[in-house]
């Protein structure tokens, strides 16, 4: 990813901005602008979506999910549980968890549903710790998650 990337990205922080004001914002063709897009979008590196904040979505709450596991392949473990439903996102961390997950509930799947349904096809967790939201400053989540 070069600066024009990076250019090409912010400008589209308007997401319904189109490529034809973004080239010529930019100084460049618009089949740059595209093509681009393309590439950063098909190398998995750009994702175009709507957001929202989850607190004005009826029924739907937030938790995050602080995960030891008892294997140190802390990559495999996150892809496995960013896999699960209602997993928004997974990092590994340092500091006392390997795994912290956001995860979206609604009121027909809770943390119960999560646990149980999901979170316990996964091998090998030592424990976890679940912290609800309450509130959340600047958090956007998609409506497929």
């Amino acid at each position: 990813m070069d600066k024009t990337d990076i250019a090409i990205i912010k400008e589209l922080q308007d997401g319904r901005i189109s490529f034809n004001k973004i080239a010529s914002t930019l100084g460049l063709a618009e089949g740059t602008v595209r093509s681009r897009v393309k590439r950063l979008r098909k190398d998995g590196q750009l994702d175009i979506t709507a957001l929202v904040n989850p607190e004005a979505l009826p029924d739907h709450s937030v938790v995050m999910i602080g995960i030891c596991v008892k294997d140190m392949d802390l990559v495999k473990k996150g892809s496995e549980f960013s896999k699960l439903r209602g997993v928004i996102s997974v990092a590994v961390v340092t500091g006392r968890f390997d795994l912290i997950l956001t995860v979206m509930l609604t009121k027909d799947f809770g943390i119960l549903e999560f646990y149980t349904e999901e979170a316990s096809n996964i091998a090998n967790v030592q424990s976890v710790e679940t912290f609800v939201v309450y509130k959340s400053f600047n958090m956007k989540v998609t409506l497929s998650a």
